[in-house]
């Protein structure tokens, strides 16, 4: 498998060849290429007894994902355990959806190494009263250098909701790309893609929560995911699904006004579209097996 990642990143370095300064060496080039992590992202719903056990799991488009991968994800998922879901005091069974991401790592033998490294549980719900929800967000623009050099990524968002509804800060925690170039234009890269997404942010408007245990609070953290992709439509590339694609990870921010980080567990599998709330009680599963690192 490392053939095709590495010729898809090789494509990409060309494209937006443009934009590297004069003094960029393909040695730099190279250095970011070696920091590059084949990721397959998977779907589906899970079902957890009372007990916290896993009583059946679902995977979307099985049938396209070649055995080793289903057997891998399989196995390890019905061996997870979870705190038990509790609803006026007594544990109840929950049915959650479900996204994993796996990385791929060559192994000397020819074949890759795979790990799972971060998993989400969480499901957005425009009507939900009990968390921040979305009123008005325009999509950002693309950048117009980005678009012509044919770059694309992904920007997490961290917003913080005042209790009018408006933006009071925010920032771009993390901007994952799906391209390669010498690290100077990698950082001209993500700097475009996050100053678009911060300039559409300040304009946004959420709905405050107006029951449950967060709605008296003065302010909110939430996550939005922003995805610049060309050629959007993800249904007429059904390759996308159950295939390694490569993408270069970028450094993470921090809130200002947090003292501490927020929590990014599975913060970079968030569907596209919706808002999620970093502060306040969990609204998704709590998984007690820890995801293996290595």
């Amino acid at each position: 498998m490392r053939s095709p990642l590495f010729l898809a990143l090789a494509i990409a370095t060309g494209s937006i060849a443009s934009l590297a300064s004069a003094d960029a060496t393909a040695q730099t080039a190279q250095a970011v290429r070696a920091t590059a992590e084949a990721s397959m992202v998977l779907t589906g719903n899970i079902d957890v007894a009372v007990d916290g056990s896993v009583s059946n799991l679902v995977l979307d488009q099985r049938e396209v994902l070649t055995s080793s991968i289903a057997s891998f994800v399989d196995g390890t998922i019905r061996s997870w355990r979870f705190e038990p879901t509790l609803r006026d005091g007594a544990p109840v069974p929950v049915h959650a959806p479900l996204r994993v991401r796996l990385l791929g790592k060559p192994s000397g033998d020819g074949g890759m190494q795979v790990r799972m490294s971060s998993v989400d549980f969480t499901q957005y719900n425009d009507t939900a009263t009990d968390t921040v929800t979305r009123n008005r967000m325009t999509p950002p623009r693309y950048p117009e250098a980005a678009f012509r050099g044919g770059a694309q990524g992904d920007v997490l968002l961290l917003v913080r909701v005042a209790r009018d509804g408006t933006v009071a800060d925010v920032v771009a925690e993390q901007v994952n790309m799906g391209v390669v170039a010498p690290e100077r234009t990698m950082q001209q890269l993500r700097e475009l893609f996050a100053k678009a997404s911060i300039t559409a942010a300040r304009k946004w408007t959420f709905a405050p929560p107006t029951t449950g245990e967060n709605k008296d609070r003065a302010d909110w953290t939430i996550r939005v995911p922003v995805s610049y992709t060309l050629g959007k439509d993800l249904k007429s590339r059904p390759e996308a699904y159950g295939t390694w694609r490569a993408f270069i990870p970028g450094p993470r921010q921090s809130a200002p006004w947090r003292q501490d980080d927020a929590q990014q567990a599975g913060s970079d599998l968030l569907p596209a579209g919706g808002v999620y709330m970093v502060d306040g009680v969990n609204r998704g599963l709590r998984l007690l097996t820890p995801l293996s690192k290595d």
